[in-house]
C-alpha cells in the first residue's frame, strides 16, 4: 500500500533536501503505507534537477522526478505528477513546507476512519502575506462563487489528500486550460477540510508576483464562468439602448426648437464611450476564443525531458 506525493518544483534547489528530511520523519505515523515521491522539474533555472537527480540515486525504489522541456506551469506540473502517480492514495503538496507534513496522517485518518474521499487543507489566515495580495485574493473567492456554479472555498490550498477515484475523475479532465482548484470542486466527493495558521516558507523565494496571481484569477474566472459573456451582452444591449434614446432626444429636440446640437466635443466623447464598451466586449469575447484556439490545436499539457 502507498501514499503517491505529487511535489511541483521551479527553482526549490534549496527545499528539496528539507522537505524529504520532513516527510520521512512523518512517514511511522503512516499506518505501514509507504511514501512514493513525484517531484516534476518545471523547467527550473537553479540545481533543482540535480537535487533532484542526487535524491533519486540514494533512494531509486521511492523517489521519481519528471523534467520539463521547459516551464509549462504550475498546472501542467500538477497534471504530469497526478498521470505518473501509482499509489493507493495521492497527496498534492507544496515543497516549500508551507504545506504542513504533520497533517498527513490525519488527513490519512479521514479518509480510512471517516469515509472521506478527498481531506484537504484550508489556511485560516494570511499571516505575513502583503495586505493588497490578501485583499484582492478574498475578492476573487467572493466574486467567482458569485458568477461559478462550482463552489470555491477562500483560504483552500492545493495540499490534500485523495482517494484513486478522485484522482482518476481528474485526470479524466484533459483540458489544455487548467484551473486545478475548480478541478478539484468540480468532480465532487465527500470533502473534508482541515484548518491550519499560515506558514512561511523554509528555504527561497516565491515565483508568483501579483500579476501572475491576477493573471491565474482571470483563468479561473473564464474556465468555471460563462458570467463575463453574459456581461458584454448586457453591457452591449444597454449602450445600444442608451444610443437609440439619444437619438430620439436629439431629433426631437431638432424638430420642437429647430437649429443644430452644439459641441464636437461631447459628440467625440459618446463615440469614445460607445468604441471603448465595444472594444471591452471584444475583449472579453476574445479570451474565450482563445481559450478555445488553445484547446482545438490539441497540444500537449507538457513536455518532458527527463525521468526517472
Amino acid at each position: 500500500m502507498k501514499i503517491s506525493l505529487v511535489i511541483p518544483c521551479y527553482n526549490e534547489q534549496e527545499s528539496i533536501p528539507l522537505f524529504y528530511q520532513a516527510l520521512e520523519q512523518v512517514k511511522p505515523q503512516l499506518r505501514g503505507y509507504e511514501l512514493e515521491y513525484y517531484f516534476v522539474n518545471d523547467g527550473s533555472k537553479d540545481n533543482t534537477l540535480n537535487e533532484l537527480r542526487q535524491l533519486n540515486k540514494q533512494h531509486p525504489d521511492s523517489v521519481h522526478y519528471i523534467s520539463f522541456s521547459r516551464n509549462f506551469g504550475k498546472e501542467a506540473a500538477l497534471y504530469a505528477g497526478l498521470q505518473a502517480a501509482t499509489g493507493d492514495y495521492v497527496a498534492v503538496m507544496d515543497v516549500d513546507l508551507q504545506d504542513p507534513p504533520e497533517q498527513l496522517p490525519e488527513m490519512l485518518a479521514g479518509i480510512e476512519d471517516e469515509g472521506y474521499d478527498v481531506v484537504g487543507t484550508r489556511r485560516v489566515d494570511r499571516t505575513g502575506e502583503p495586505v493588497i495580495r490578501s485583499f484582492f485574493s478574498n475578492m476573487f473567492y467572493k466574486l467567482i462563487n458569485r458568477i461559478s456554479n462550482t463552489q470555491f472555498i477562500s483560504g483552500v490550498r492545493d495540499y490534500r489528500l485523495m482517494t484513486r477515484q478522485v484522482v482518476d475523475s481528474i485526470l479524466e479532465m484533459s483540458e489544455y486550460n487548467r484551473f486545478s482548484k475548480g478541478l478539484f470542486s468540480w468532480v465532487g466527493f465527500n470533502v473534508k477540510y482541515l484548518e491550519y495558521q499560515n506558514r512561511d516558507r523554509v528555504a527561497g523565494e516565491t515565483s508568483w508576483s501579483f500579476w501572475g496571481l491576477l493573471k491565474y484569477s482571470i483563468e479561473g474566472i473564464v474556465n468555471f464562468s460563462e458570467a463575463p459573456l453574459a456581461f458584454a451582452s448586457w453591457l452591449g444591449g444597454a449602450s445600444a439602448f442608451a444610443s437609440v434614446v439619444s437619438i430620439i432626444f436629439i431629433v426631437v429636440r431638432k424638430i420642437i426648437y429647430g437649429g443644430s446640437v452644439s459641441g464636437w466635443a461631447s459628440l467625440i466623447s459618446v463615440i469614445l464611450l460607445i468604441g471603448g464598451i465595444q472594444l471591452l466586449c471584444l475583449g472579453i469575447v476574445g479570451r474565450y476564443i482563445g481559450n478555445i484556439y488553445l484547446e482545438v490545436k490539441k497540444r500537449p499539457v507538457y513536455i518532458i525531458k527527463e525521468k526517472k
